[in-house]
């Protein structure tokens, strides 16, 4: 991966993980999480880790925030009330968030291995996904099929709790 792609997604990654927190709104800072996840995802692929990459995507981004996006409208949470800024707090966590990047940066700088490039990955000789997809479907498919049933029945617990009496 070119250098401009990695500072690109990390950038993305970090920014959208900012928003995360920065966000009043419930349902748009668990989006900005879907698109820090996909940040996230595009760096493990260009590690060639194209296996936890996709289950990344899949996984997180997809089931796991599609279920926080369910409890968010399920409990219909508001956006947070606008309150004043407390200017003290925020200057001690600007002053210590500063110390903590200069710290780093001063840590990385003395580090002879941070100044070196990492050699190329040599290609593996079989595939990731299909020895972890035959390890599921051949050790653990009961495992495997308990899981999805007590998923399916948690899921159709939840809309039977949340189902509103008419009067």
């Amino acid at each position: 991966m070119p250098p401009f792609l990695f500072w690109l997604f990390s950038a993305l990654m970090l920014g959208f993980g900012a928003a995360v927190v920065i966000n009043r709104n419930p349902v748009a800072s668990a989006l900005s999480l879907v698109i820090s996840f996909l940040g996230l995802s595009a760096l493990f692929m260009s590690l060639d880790a194209f296996f936890i990459g996709i289950i990344q995507v899949l996984v997180y981004a997809g089931a796991v925030m599609v279920l926080f996006l369910f409890i968010i409208m399920l409990l219909d949470l508001r956006a947070e009330e606008r309150r004043r800024i407390n200017f003290v707090a925020f200057a001690g966590g600007l002053v210590v968030s500063l110390a903590l990047f200069v710290q780093i940066f001063l840590v990385i700088g003395q580090l002879r291995s941070a100044h070196q490039t990492f050699p190329a990955l040599v290609a593996p000789r079989h595939d990731d996904v299909r020895a972890i997809g035959s390890l599921l479907f051949e050790n653990y498919n009961l495992p495997f099929q308990i899981i999805g049933v007590l998923i399916l029945v948690a899921t159709i617990g939840v809309i039977v709790l949340s189902k509103r009496e008419l009067r």
